[in-house]
């Protein structure tokens, strides 16, 4: 088997030549195929019978023409290999199912790490880049409920709630993927280095740029139609007015798809965007796991049982949790407020990789909360 073949389907190769096109996106590949019938079709039309395609003229006949017969597409399967990157099309069966019904797929996905039959039942939880406390808690909360339950969580690996979306969804051992709006191979934000590594440990990092692409303006909202159409719902968490989440929710409403809301605190200003949503009528009020799957119908009916039992189950985990020394001092000394770690060290004289290991310790058993910069605070169930 050769290379080619392990990074991508012969099919993928054919339409990988198209997506690396310029200006081919899926509403012209559409007309493309209505056209030409196949993907074959296609890359062996002259010219002139490209143009008469509505929407293509002389330049992308051109590029469309050129892209079969350059090496373009043999230079980027070799950097996919390189990076342990896959390359599927719309005809893989690896490809998300609820995103190939959309009305604008991307042509081609990258897919780093690995994508499961299991990710068709998956949520996104999407909110602001700069959160509240609550929203931070929120965004962990509900991403480890919907992981417990058995969805796989779906966001974009932005700072704030997207990443505390992905380190939820972890921390209950569920299923996590994160859709970039750079190449599967840059990691951006840089230092969410970690949490990639984490979240391919059992999930995926997933992209439609062409390897090494850096983020732009115009990327996110690109990134945005792929987490909405992948998922059967979003959930908004704290966002403003001009947030990329409320793109994301707008996209989930055309696509179908279900719009839900964190309702947020009415003077803190990245609750206008949830609030506002609810006002409207154009996203659903959830404070559970519950309200969510209610929802869903028949999916979150099969869902429940599992789901139901999650907010017990942490609480029990909690109550039967068997706290060293360390710990009880760390969780006696944070209190009711949230502390920097370097407060914590001072407080507690404790050298710096006990608290570090206690730290890590106490939020996987349900105690301790991480807030941006490295402040940690009590989590309330």
């Amino acid at each position: 088997m050769s290379t080619c073949d392990l990074v991508a389907s012969e099919v993928a190769v054919r339409y990988l030549r198209l997506h690396l096109a310029d200006a081919v996106g899926p509403v012209l590949l559409g007309r493309l195929i209505r056209r030409f019938d196949t993907i074959e079709g296609i890359l062996a039309a002259s010219v002139s019978e490209l143009c008469q395609v509505e929407g293509i003229g002389p330049r992308r006949s051109q590029a469309i023409f050129q892209t079969g017969r350059d090496d373009a597409v043999a230079q980027e399967l070799e950097k996919a290999a390189e990076k342990g990157v896959r390359v599927i099309c719309w005809e893989d069966e690896e490809y998300p199912a609820q995103l190939r019904h959309c009305d604008d797929p991307p042509v081609c996905l990258y897919v780093r790490g690995r994508l499961e039959a299991a990710d068709a039942v998956a949520i996104a939880i999407v909110g602001a880049r700069k959160s509240s406390r609550y929203g931070y808690e929120q965004a962990q909360r509900f991403a480890g409920l919907l992981a417990g339950a058995g969805f796989t969580v779906v966001s974009g690996m932005a700072r704030g709630i997207d990443a505390r979306a992905h380190t939820g969804a972890l921390m209950a051992s569920g299923r996590t993927v994160a859709v970039l709006g750079s190449g599967a191979d840059v990691i951006y934000p840089p230092e969410h280095a970690r949490l990639a590594e984490q979240i391919l440990a059992s999930g995926a990092l997933i992209s439609e740029s062409p390897m090494g692409s850096s983020p732009t303006a115009e990327s996110f909202p690109r990134r945005n139609r792929i987490i909405a159409g992948m998922t059967l719902g979003t959930i908004v968490i704290e966002a403003s007015k001009r947030s990329g989440a409320l793109i994301t929710a707008r996209l989930a409403g055309e696509y179908n798809r279900e719009v839900f809301a964190v309702p947020g605190h009415v003077d803190c200003p990245t609750a206008v965007g949830p609030n506002e949503l609810i006002r409207k009528g154009a996203a659903k009020l959830v404070a559970c796991l519950e309200d969510v799957l209610d929802e869903l119908g028949d999916v979150g009916q099969i869902m429940g049982d599992s789901g139901r039992d999650s907010d017990l189950a942490q609480i029990s985990r909690r109550e039967t949790a068997c706290l060293d020394k360390v710990e009880e001092s760390i969780l006696s000394c944070i209190g009711e407020d949230d502390m920097h770690v370097n407060e914590i060290m001072e407080e507690t004289g404790l050298l710096p990789p006990t608290v570090l290991a206690a730290l890590t310790g106490l939020q996987l058993k349900g105690f301790l909360l991480a807030l941006p910069g490295d402040r940690f605070t009590a989590k309330r169930l």
